[in-house]
Parts: C-alpha cells; structure tokens; sequence
C-alpha cells in the first residue's frame, strides 16, 4: 500500500488556495475541473515532497457545510484491488462502493473515517461479483 491523499471539502476555493497555498506554502500539484459533475480538484503538497497531497474538493455553489462535513477520505493505492476488498470482506468490512469499474472502493472505519481504495496503473478487467454489486450506506 501507498498512501496517496487526504480529501478536504472547501467552502470558498480563493480562500481555501489563499491559506493553503500563500499561507501554508504548499504547491498546486495538479488541478481539474468536472463542469458534468460541478467540482473542482486541486491537489497541494510540501515543496519537495509532492508523496503525501491534501486534495482540495471544491463543490461548485455549495457552501453549507456542517461541522466535519468538510472531512472526505483517505485515500490508498494497491496492488490488487479485488484481492484487498476480499480479504476486507472475510474479516467483516462492508464494501460500501464496490469496485466494479476495476478501479476504485470505498470502505469505512470503525469510527466512520471513509476510506479509498484505488488500483495502482490501469484498472483491472471488469469482474464478477464486484460488477453487480450495489452501493452500501454511504462513503
């Protein structure tokens, strides 16, 4: 495993980049707008050591927040996928999105932490059961 990000949601995007960026001093990495989706990703991290990121997530007109909605998820690469979300399963996680795209889970912690689970390079053929398996609660 490697660890990849920390995902914040962010009220107001200058104001987030202002503290962040200019204040902190962290480097934009990489940015991307999603005009289907209305949000933005910008990815941070320390000069030098682009290894761990914060990843600013910027829903576009949404600025209501409730106290700890602005935490998202922890993010992980890993080597296999199906092989890490079948181990998960046997000891008892719920796999609350499934990685039916060979790609991409989600899974929580016993205290509710959302965490992400990505393949590391391209995406792994599109498998059963994982193709047909629906979402669980919420990630």
């Amino acid at each position: 495993m490697k660890y990849l990000h920390t995902m914040v949601r962010v009220a107001n995007l200058e104001q987030s980049l202002a503290f962040y960026r200019d204040a902190l001093g962290l480097e934009v990495c990489r940015t991307k707008d999603y005009p289907e989706g209305k949000f933005s990703l910008i990815y941070l991290a320390a000069p030098n050591d682009h290894e761990a990121q914060i990843e600013l997530t910027y829903n576009w007109g949404q600025n209501d927040y409730t106290e700890g909605r602005n935490f998202g998820h922890i993010a992980y690469e890993v080597d296999d996928i199906y092989e890490l979300c079948t181990r998960l399963q046997q000891q008892g996680v719920t796999i609350n999105r499934p990685p039916r795209d060979g790609h991409m889970a989600f899974v929580r912690s016993p205290d509710g932490i959302s965490i992400e689970l990505l393949q590391r390079g391209e995406a792994k053929p599109i498998i059963e059961p994982w193709k047909s398996m629906p979402n669980i609660g919420s990630w």
